[in-house]
């Protein structure tokens, strides 16, 4: 860590320890303080949204004392890891990289420690993989070591279902403890113990799915997952530890997934953030009547952001959201996925690469032909209501995968492109006049 680094990571930590004391009366002042001391336009809106936040006494500003109801030592690890090494310290040293390199360098990883998953759901292709792949934990640590000297301290774990193997990552979190360890989990092998290995390592954040209310959580989960997350709710609220949720909107549950009753769950069972995913066609044999319509998929547009100006909870759209972050995140721009056979993909929705970490370095998958395709066309849509190049824009992989010789990487039953796209196309027709009236309304200057 150089000079300048040290003096941060030392500010940073004093001004934590000045806010520890009385979270409400002192974030004020340390705002005001960082507003004399900090350069003008050093994370602007940033700031500016915090002091909205504390002068309104907004739902965001709920939000922030919530998180001072964590466990302190957890918090202090989210707040070092998480702001400092993965978003101040981390990002500068991509860019950096970015620039030497000349390809992506993402701000998370996404890995899939296993293939294997203790449930079936309806639309998941990992429902689809065999059980028989694994990430080792040297593998893992191989990874992150590398992801590290880019500048990159956020990994995020997805599946199969990665607490299959909770004592591998709990000791991949004790090897790296600068790094933030996220996990999308079904929830349903979190325990007493689990929670107190959390409690200890302090940089393992669970993020549960969760499908909306019982009926509709267990139709696709299968019978009893609800309660059983419930539980695992319950047991990390009353340990103080943070998690999120993450759901997955289709046709049928969009309207319970977007409603009050459905925020106020989360929020009262302690989830402090949740990502919404839109259902994706992955697979030969996905079940394509779960795509939402442009109707339904506008319901969800219009109320996660009224729910985000009122609930005390940090909800991203991942799909509707893409104006936040310029379009497509994938091909290592924020973020790449990395199977448990170790193919490196784009995307996490996305099942095709160049490289498998085994046989190349992090750096070679990057400039491999594939991600320096999405590295130059990136975005690929000028409309970030249409950001996927499969989704809303399959032409664009269609035509990424042929030209860069990428293979498609599913485990168990390849997709080729063409029968990707193909079941793509008609859902980009039929949602490109809804999403272009919705673009224009927010962002009339792009009628010009």
């Amino acid at each position: 860590m150089s000079l300048k680094e040290t003096m941060q990571s030392i500010a940073i930590n004093q001004a934590l320890k000045y806010i520890e004391g009385n979270p409400e009366e002192n974030i004020p002042k340390l705002m005001e303080l960082g507003d004399k001391l900090l350069p003008q336009g050093w994370y602007g809106s940033q700031r500016s949204a915090i002091r909205t936040a504390i002068d309104e006494k907004n739902n965001w500003y709920q939000l922030i004392l919530k998180i001072y109801e964590l466990d302190p030592g957890v918090r202090k690890a989210f707040f070092q890891n998480f702001l400092f090494n993965a978003s101040l310290k981390g990002s500068a040293i991509q860019e950096e990289n970015r620039a030497k390199y000349g390809c992506n360098v993402p701000w998370a990883i996404l890995m899939d420690p296993t293939s294997a998953c203790n449930l079936r759901c309806t639309g998941c292709w990992a429902a689809e993989y065999g059980h028989q792949l694994n990430l080792t934990n040297e593998d893992i640590d191989s990874i992150i070591r590398q992801g590290k000297e880019l500048g990159t301290h956020m990994y995020i774990y997805t599946g199969g279902e990665p607490l299959v193997r909770k004592k591998d990552l709990i000791q991949i979190c004790e090897m790296h403890p600068d790094c933030t360890f996220l996990s999308f989990t079904n929830g349903t092998l979190i325990d007493e113990e689990f929670c107190q290995e959390m409690l200890r390592v302090k940089n393992f954040v669970p993020a549960i799915s969760l499908e909306g209310f019982e009926d509709a959580n267990d139709s696709r989960r299968g019978q009893g997952v609800y309660q059983k997350v419930q539980n695992a709710m319950a047991l990390l609220k009353a340990h103080k530890l943070p998690f999120g949720i993450s759901t997955c909107y289709t046709s049928r549950n969009y309207m319970d997934v977007s409603s009050d009753e459905y925020f106020d769950l989360m929020v009262n069972s302690g989830a402090l953030f949740v990502w919404f995913f839109h259902y994706m066609p992955v697979g030969n044999s996905a079940a394509v009547e779960l795509l939402p319509t442009p109707e339904q998929r506008t319901v969800m547009y219009n109320r996660i952001r009224e729910h985000r100006g009122t609930k005390p909870i940090f909800s991203i759209d991942f799909q509707n959201d893409a104006e936040y972050v310029g379009g497509c995140i994938a091909g290592g721009r924020n973020y790449l996925h990395i199977n448990a056979k170790g193919d490196v993909e784009p995307c996490v929705f996305i099942h095709y690469s160049n490289v498998n970490i085994h046989e190349h370095t992090l750096l070679e998958a990057l400039q491999s032909p594939l991600f320096m395709a999405y590295h130059d066309n990136q975005p690929f849509n000028d409309n970030m209501l249409r950001p996927c190049p499969m989704l809303e824009n399959p032409e664009c992989l269609r035509r990424m995968v042929k030209e860069s010789g990428a293979v498609n990487t599913d485990y168990q039953d390849p997709e080729s492109v063409d029968h990707l796209c193909d079941k793509c196309a008609r859902y980009a027709d039929c949602w490109t006049p809804t999403a272009d009236k919705l673009w224009q309304a927010s962002h009339p200057e792009s009628k010009e």
